[in-house]
Order: structure tokens, then C-alpha cells, then sequence
């Protein structure tokens, strides 16, 4: 191959030496080598045929490594192991709160922009930040090359899925010229301020600055842009409420699915009235919502009734406790702020009559 301009000349050196450096990392593990691992030749095969370097994506695999440690902190998410009180202490800390609202006054332009774009308000952009990696403090030491090839060729039932996050990982490194050895994220492989997984980066992350890169690794304006694309895509919508906090029974009564986040509002509000939850009187009776009830403590319990924009929260990560967080952190942002939530709160937001 010929190179003459100095663009392309650029790319040559780039590639040349991530090769040098993956080949470097590989020669000690070698562990998903396409040379003799079958499941790693294909994907090679496959990307290759959509237009990547085979060299550079065979190196890449040769400097992969298996870690059993994410295969094991796979099984211990903290989702999946602690009560609410215990999940909120983790996020709701005067830390995050207060730098929360100073990252919002940080980047103005960016967050008032987002909200105009896409509906979301700036707290809630700022809260999925501020819990994923505190405003890109803390985006991950697992390198991502290794975390998604452990996951594609050894998760025990999720392999077909952590399959196609590799191969849009090492699509986004080749496109963006960047060595897969060298980007780092969460033990499930996602990445940058917003620790989105590949898939997600390549559908939705902008280019918010207009700088010609979709960055989210080194670059908060693109984050915050990418955050309101993603809520957008997935169903928010402006000015509407997040959930509605209702008095209910000593314990959460039968007949209920409670906590279901991985399903859109389904439970119409007249069933739920008739289980002893008290309903907002503006909610119509075949209005349809999502229920959740929190053990806070001692016997007692929460209940809340997520709004769309509440399961649009849980498309980030589908889990309740998540949306809670996400949403009484933002709350708490923007009282940091001095602003008053209604959007968070449908009661805010019912006539005077029905509040």
C-alpha cells in the first residue's frame, strides 16, 4: 500500500506502532489468539470483511487477556446483593451532591443546549454522570479489550451479546485510531464519562462539540450531549414526571409485580388503588405505571410509581434501585442549585386541586 499524504501517513505510523505495542502485551498471554483460539479467528474474519486492518485486529486479539475477575464481579453487582438504604448511601454522599451541581455551572452552554435538544434537564444528565463515574473522575481500571473477551468467549450465558460488544469495540479503536490496548472502563466493558457499552457509543453518543470526534473517554461536552441523545432515543419525555410517591400498605400487598424495571409502565393506577396504594387523584384510572417498593428499614416500606421517564432511567441500567438513585440524586443536585425539582416529582406538578 502507498501512502502519500500526510493524513495517510499519519495512519500508517498510527497503526504500525499499535501494532508494535499489542504484539508487545500479547507475547506474555496470547490467550485469545485467532492463530489458535476458533471463536476469536471468526470475529477477526468478520471485521475484516467490514473494513478493518486484519493485522491490526489480529494483534489486538493476541494482546487480549481472560480475567476471571470480571467473570466473578459479573455475579457480585451491587444491584443484584444490597437493600435500598444501603444502594442510596453509595450515591446520595455531600460529595457528589456538591459537585453535581458544580459540574452543571462548569459547562452551562453544553447542559442548557442538551435540554433544549433533547428534553432532559440538566440534574438528571449530571446524576447519571455523577453515578456512573463521578463527572468522569472514576471511569474504570479493567482494560476493556480484556473484560469484553473474557465475557464473549466465557460468560457461562451471555457470551452472544459481550460478542457483538467486542466487535463494536474494536470497531470504535480502529475508526477513532486508538490503541484497544490502551482504553480502560468498567469490568463489563463500558466505557468513558457516561460508561457507555460499545453498542450504545456507536448508537448514541454525539459529537457535541463539533470537533469531529464522538469522545467520551476525555471529552465531558460530549458526554453530556450523549447522555440526552441516549434518554431521547429511548422514549423521554420533556416536562413529564419521573415518578409519583404514594402512601401504601405495611407490606407490599399480592397480586402486585413490584419492581420491574426491565418492562415499561403496565400496572393500570385502578389496580393499584385497589391493592391499598393511594393514587395521585389526577391519574386517570387506566393511566399505566410501574410500581416499586423499597424496604427502607425496620419493616417499613416506600412506595414509588415510575412514570415513563422512570423506565427510560432503567434503559441505562435496568434496575430500580439504579432509577432511584439516578433520580434522588438529581433531585438533591438541583436543590444544591437552588432549584426546585416539580419534574422529578409528579405531585409537584398535579393541579392545586389534586395536590
Amino acid at each position: 500500500m502507498t501512502v502519500s499524504s500526510p493524513q495517510g501517513k499519519r495512519w500508517m505510523a498510527w497503526l504500525a506502532g499499535g501494532l508494535l505495542a499489542l504484539s508487545a502485551a500479547g507475547s506474555t498471554a496470547a490467550d485469545f489468539d485467532p492463530q489458535r483460539h476458533g471463536e476469536a479467528r471468526r470475529l477477526v474474519a468478520e471485521l475484516a470483511e467490514r473494513g478493518i486492518d486484519r493485522d491490526w485486529l489480529e494483534a489486538a486479539m493476541q494482546a487480549a487477556e481472560y480475567r476471571q475477575s470480571v467473570l466473578d464481579a459479573m455475579s457480585g453487582a451491587a444491584e443484584h446483593r444490597l437493600t435500598w438504604p444501603e444502594y442510596r448511601a453509595i450515591f446520595l454522599d455531600e460529595a457528589r451532591i456538591a459537585n453535581g451541581a458544580a459540574f452543571i455551572a462548569a459547562h452551562p452552554d453544553a447542559f442548557a443546549r442538551a435540554e433544549a435538544d433533547f428534553g432532559v434537564p440538566p440534574e438528571v444528565i449530571a446524576a447519571i454522570l455523577g453515578v456512573e463515574t463521578r463527572y468522569g473522575e472514576i471511569t474504570g481500571r479493567h482494560r476493556v479489550l480484556d473484560s469484553l473477551s473474557t465475557l464473549a468467549f466465557h460468560h457461562p450465558s451471555r457470551g452472544r451479546f459481550f460478542r457483538g460488544e467486542l466487535a463494536a469495540f474494536l470497531e470504535i479503536a480502529f475508526e477513532q485510531q486508538r490503541a484497544p490496548g490502551s482504553l480502560t472502563g468498567s469490568y463489563a466493558g463500558a466505557m468513558g464519562y457516561p460508561q457507555f457499552i460499545p453498542t450504545s457509543y456507536r448508537a448514541y453518543a454525539v459529537d457535541f462539540d463539533d470537533d469531529g470526534l464522538r469522545d467520551l473517554w476525555t471529552n465531558p461536552v460530549d458526554a453530556i450531549g450523549s447522555v440526552g441523545n441516549y434518554f431521547a432515543e429511548h422514549g423521554w419525555r420533556a416536562d413529564a414526571p419521573i415518578y409519583h410517591a404514594v402512601e401504601g400498605p405495611a407490606a407490599p400487598p399480592e397480586g402486585i409485580e413490584f419492581n420491574r424495571a426491565a418492562r415499561p409502565p403496565a400496572v393500570p393506577a385502578a389496580r393499584l388503588a385497589a391493592s391499598g396504594l393511594e393514587m395521585p387523584g389526577a391519574l386517570a384510572d387506566d393511566h399505566r405505571l410501574l410500581p416499586v417498593a423499597l424496604e427502607a428499614g425496620e419493616g417499613t416500606w416506600r412506595y414509588v410509581l415510575g412514570e415513563q421517564n422512570f423506565y427510560v432511567i432503567t434503559r441505562y441500567n435496568h434496575s430500580h434501585l439504579y432509577a432511584m438513585a439516578v433520580t434522588e440524586l438529581a433531585e438533591a443536585i438541583a436543590e444544591a442549585r437552588g432549584r426546585k425539582a416539580g419534574w422529578l416529582e409528579a405531585a409537584d406538578t398535579l393541579p392545586e386541586e389534586t395536590s
